[in-house]
C-alpha cells in the first residue's frame, strides 16, 4: 500500500517546525488561518508586482508569522537581493500598511522583517517556482528538471528528488514523471527534508510539482 504523508507535517517537533506560530479558541481558528493565508497570499502579489528581476522566480522561500494578543510578526524569508532590498526600509513599510489596510486591523500592530537566505536554489519553493517558469516556455521538462538539479548542486544539499504529473508536453495521457540525485530517505524522521508541492498553469492544462531536498541528518 503506497501510503503518503506530507513530509514536513511527519517531521514536525523533530527537525521542521511550523511556519504559524499562534494559537486560537476553536471558534477562532477559522477566522486566524484564513488571516494567515490573506497575508501570504498578498505579499507574494506585492513581491510579483514589484520585482526588478525579469524571470518567472518571485525568489520567496518561506513565510513566517507569529501572532500575540496586540502584534503580528510576518517574516520574509527571499533568495535574491534585487527583490525587495533595494529601498528596503521604504518598500516594508509600504507593504506593511497595505497589509494593514487588507486585514483591518485596529487593535494589533504589523511588523514585517525581511531576510536574505544565502543559497536560494537550496529552497524547494524557490526551485519549482524556477521549474514553473521553464514549462510555460515552452522548455522540454527534462531539460527544465536537470537544470534545476544542477542549481541545486551548488547549494549543501545531500539530495534532491523532482516529480512532475499532468499532461506533460501536451500528450493526451496524464502521466507522473520523476528524477532523483543523491540520497532523499523519506521514511527517517530525523532527517531534514524540504518538500513543497507546486500548481503551475500552462496551455495544455495545470501540472503538478513536487520537489523533495535532503537538507541535513541529525544525529
Amino acid at each position: 500500500m503506497g501510503q503518503k504523508i506530507n513530509p514536513l507535517g511527519f517531521r514536525l517537533g523533530t527537525t521542521q517546525s511550523h511556519h504559524s506560530l499562534w494559537f486560537a479558541q476553536p471558534k477562532n481558528y477559522s477566522e486566524s488561518l484564513q488571516e494567515d493565508q490573506k497575508i501570504r497570499n498578498f505579499i507574494k502579489n506585492y513581491v510579483q508586482k514589484n520585482r526588478r528581476i525579469s524571470s518567472g522566480v518571485e525568489g520567496i522561500a518561506r513565510i513566517e508569522i507569529q501572532k500575540r494578543i496586540d502584534l503580528i510578526q510576518v517574516l520574509i524569508y527571499i533568495g535574491f537581493q534585487k527583490l525587495l532590498l533595494e529601498n528596503c526600509s521604504r518598500r516594508i513599510e509600504e507593504l506593511q500598511m497595505n497589509v494593514q489596510k487588507e486585514l483591518n486591523c485596529v487593535n494589533r500592530k504589523l511588523n514585517i522583517a525581511v531576510t536574505r537566505i544565502t543559497n536560494p536554489y537550496g529552497h524547494p519553493n524557490i526551485l519549482a517556482e524556477f521549474i514553473a517558469g521553464q514549462l510555460k516556455n515552452r522548455v522540454s521538462f527534462r531539460k527544465a528538471m536537470k537544470k534545476a538539479i544542477e542549481l541545486t548542486e551548488q547549494a549543501d544539499t545531500k539530495g534532491i528528488q523532482v516529480q512532475i504529473a499532468g499532461r506533460i508536453d501536451g500528450k493526451e495521457i496524464a502521466r507522473v514523471e520523476w528524477i532523483r540525485e543523491g540520497r532523499v530517505p523519506l521514511q527517517t524522521i530525523r532527517t531534514k527534508i524540504d518538500y513543497c508541492s507546486y500548481p503551475v498553469r500552462t496551455i495544455y492544462g495545470v501540472l503538478g510539482i513536487k520537489i523533495w531536498i535532503f537538507v541535513d541528518e541529525e544525529k
